[in-house]
């Protein structure tokens, strides 16, 4: 049977300063009424019932999690003692999931994505599923056809057509390539052969549990022994001891990159990973002047500018373009949109401050 996991631990540093420590960014809704946790689980919502879904995110934001997807039993939010990156949060998903169901396909998603429409996402999972069950060895991926040359994204080159189902065609993996040089993804467009890696996953938990045995043996050490311990009364001190002991390391290194079968399914959705606050912009329509706008804005000779605030808050502007200008609580951005990049940096800058914290 399928089993969905959504690793929502990330922190969305670029959307600083709205997404904060509290309350990260794949717990906001930047477009419409639903988080993009929330229009996570809606997309499996169809093929994956509550029982079988499962949520990894940071352990100070299990219950911003809950609350969002009350459909979900308590024992199916996991909240980690600390980040590790993926290769960890994957394995112990996986492990818990093979405790209850060993012949389990799994799907891995990101709870960070706008996927549309939602049934062409549903056809090329039920597509993934069954190319798990066909092929129970093989990882599975989803890649993106490239619409413009990122600098921003890691790539899939793909090799031979290997099997196609619901319409879907799946290709061999010849080999990932880490965020390229904007002259070779340019290229990497032009040829065809490459797809943005978007970071969503399908395989048996046998085979991927497996491939982490083999590949980062002292990593699933640890993730076996949190499983073992798994609903007891040592469950607690366990993950925490063994979760930091786990190497931090993502997926993508750990195993994609060394595996022996891997496949990448050809997308046949859009998809955004809303990972900066230009990202409103393909998400929200425009003014006249090419302002996207959410906040209450009066502006005089501004252009091509995000402008963001809380409700009631008046931003008024004059002369400007090509702005950033994000309002937050006690926290203003005002940036050039070019660097919406070095927002993080902001964030890390803050963490040195004295009274840093009092903004993150």
């Amino acid at each position: 049977m399928l089993h969905a996991m959504i690793m929502a631990g990330g922190g969305g540093t670029r959307f600083w300063p709205r997404s904060r420590s509290a309350r990260p960014k794949q717990f906001l809704a930047f477009s419409g009424d639903r988080t993009l946790l929330q229009g996570t689980r809606d997309r499996i919502e169809a093929q994956v019932p509550p029982e079988r879904t499962w949520v990894i995110t940071g352990g100070a934001h299990r219950g911003e999690a809950a609350k969002q997807l009350p459909e979900l039993a308590n024992n199916r939010i996991v909240g980690e003692p600390q980040g590790r990156d993926t290769a960890a949060c994957i394995g112990l998903g996986a492990a818990l999931i093979a405790k209850e169901d060993p012949d389990a396909v799994m799907m891995v998603m990101p709870a960070d994505h706008v996927i549309e429409p939602v049934q062409e996402f549903r056809r090329a999972a039920h597509a993934a599923e069954q190319l798990a069950e066909a092929h129970p060895q093989a990882l599975i991926t989803f890649g993106i056809p490239p619409t413009f040359p990122s600098t921003g994204y890691g790539y899939i080159h793909r090799g031979a057509e290997f099997d196609k189902r619901q319409g879907v065609t799946a290709y061999k993996v010849k080999e990932f390539k880490e965020k390229p040089k904007f002259d070779a993804a340019e290229k990497y467009v032009a040829s065809g052969e490459y797809y943005w890696n978007s970071g969503i996953f399908v395989w048996k938990v046998a085979t991927i549990l497996h491939e982490l045995r083999t590949h980062k043996p002292k990593l699933m050490e640890s993730i076996d022994r949190i499983a073992a311990a798994w609903g007891t009364s040592a469950q607690d001190e366990i993950f925490q001891r063994e979760y930091a002991n786990a190497e931090k390391i993502s997926i993508d290194f750990a195993v994609m990159e060394k595996a022996k079968e891997v496949l990448v399914v050809q997308a046949p959705y859009q998809w955004d990973d809303v990972g900066s606050w230009l990202a409103l912009e393909r998400r929200n329509p425009q003014d006249a002047e090419g302002n996207t706008v959410q906040a209450k804005h009066l502006g005089i000779k501004t252009s091509k500018c995000v402008i963001v605030a809380d409700p009631g808050h008046l931003i008024a502007t004059i002369g400007v373009s090509d702005l950033l200008i994000v309002q937050d609580g006690n926290a203003t951005l005002i940036a050039d949109r070019a660097e919406e990049g070095t927002v993080k940096e902001i964030v890390d800058a803050l963490k040195k401050m004295n009274d840093g914290k009092n903004y993150l």
